[in-house]
């Protein structure tokens, strides 16, 4: 199984990236489950969002303490929320930001691999906004390959309609354009 956190801020999609990683899972006949953690949150405050996907049926349900995977679609959030919380050692982090992953481990003190990936300049470009929901699961899936890239089609198309093949141009991006450390 492997379990994945994602941290956002509200209106950034991190639960529409939970919503369309679980369905593309589901699609490739996998097992999965997305689901956020909300308050009283409000647009632009920090929440979470979470993910597992197996190949058997999933029996927990709770909150992921010990992700596989973290997913930072906003990289302000690094110090504010400790983001590497309980990550797994062999695990990994993606981040959204311009700086080295030698940067980003020198801040986070997380000692294992480190992706970055600019998606807030990919969105930008692709999407005329700073939305990196899609762009971020571009990076998730180039560092899992937890599901296929071209099985994300048919959620993505689903979900954005008119502007869903902006979204794959994102994701396509950021899955090219992720870096490791």
């Amino acid at each position: 199984m492997i379990e994945v956190r994602w941290h956002g801020r509200g209106g950034q999609g991190a639960v529409t990236s939970v919503e369309l990683l679980a369905l593309t899972a589901i699609g490739e006949g996998k097992y999965a489950q997305g689901f956020p953690s909300f308050g009283p949150e409000r647009r632009g405050a920090p929440v979470a969002a979470f993910n597992r996907i197996d190949d058997h049926h999933i029996k927990v349900r709770s909150q992921i303490y010990n992700p596989d995977v973290v997913v930072v679609l906003d990289e302000s959030l690094i110090g504010m929320v400790n983001v590497a919380d309980g990550l797994k050692p062999e695990g990994v982090l993606i981040v959204n930001t311009a700086k080295t992953a030698k940067e980003i481990a020198e801040i986070t003190k997380f000692k294992g691999k480190i992706a970055t990936v600019d998606g807030s300049s990919i969105a930008w470009k692709e999407l005329g906004v700073p939305i990196t929901n899609t762009t971020m699961l571009g990076a998730l899936i180039k560092c899992t390959n937890a599901v296929a890239l071209e099985s994300v089609k048919g959620p993505v198309d689903h979900r954005f309609g008119r502007i869903a093949n902006k979204n794959l141009a994102a994701m396509k991006r950021a899955y090219d354009e992720v870096k490791f450390n």
